[in-house]
């Protein structure tokens, strides 16, 4: 059953198409008029009115490993989905996985209305989902990957919750770094470019910082932050 509330300019209605409490606060799936949102606690997370700036977050990650041959890439963030479905019908991805801990999101994408977004990707043999809190899979010993795409907060700025800073701090940019190969790629997403963040990247010991903008209808474009682990 679906809760129709009153959308912000009256245009289209909003509905609440699931709301569960999990181990990290409240989360709802909702719809707005044809496009789905992920709401976390309360803060906006992601919607599906537009995707450029998601796909680009692994695109630009697979342009910057140059002839890497077969490339392994994390997802941090399964989120509604075009991440997972942009790398999946890229053929030059040799191994997929995608971190996500909220199980309502997993579930979503395996049998509710987000299984359109991800377009399949889950059955794709490449991939592999791993039901888990990114900080706690970083902190364990692991596998490597040639790169780590993350969109787990609105940015580095902007966590969903408070726990995640640490991800952006001298501690989880060092785990990051350990689980990259020499050479490998980490972009981040944000909402909004962060100067301090990319410092913190450079004194981390990353190398090739930069920023990539993506202009947004309106207030300022979001960005992927990019950055290498030296050779």
């Amino acid at each position: 059953m679906t809760t129709a509330l009153p959308d912000r300019d009256g245009s289209d209605a909003v509905d609440t198409l699931d709301r569960r409490e999990g181990p990290y606060g409240e989360v709802v799936l909702r719809r707005r008029g044809e496009h789905f949102e992920i709401i976390a606690n309360g803060c906006f997370l992601m919607d599906t009115a537009d995707g450029r700036s998601e796909r680009l977050l692994v695109q630009a990650a697979l342009d910057a490993l140059g002839a890497t041959a077969g490339p392994a890439v994390l997802i941090g963030g399964l989120g509604v989905g075009f991440s997972l479905a942009h790398a999946a019908a890229e053929p030059r991805w040799g191994r997929i996985a995608v971190v996500e801990r909220e199980g309502a999101v997993i579930d979503w994408h395996r049998e509710g209305p987000l299984a359109a977004v991800s377009a399949g990707a889950l059955a794709d043999p490449r991939v592999r989902v791993l039901h888990t809190d990114l900080l706690e899979y970083l902190a364990a010993e692991g596998e490597c990957y040639d790169a780590l795409c993350l969109d787990i907060d609105n940015g580095p700025d902007w966590t969903v919750t408070d726990s995640n800073s640490a991800l952006y701090g001298p501690r989880g940019l060092a785990r990051l770094q350990q689980r990259l190969r020499p050479g490998g790629v980490l972009a981040v997403w944000s909402a909004q470019p962060s100067t301090a963040f990319e410092e913190a990247l450079r004194t981390a010991g990353f190398s090739d910082v930069r920023t990539q903008e993506i202009p947004v209808a309106r207030g300022v474009p979001d960005v992927v932050h990019l950055a290498r682990r030296p050779a």
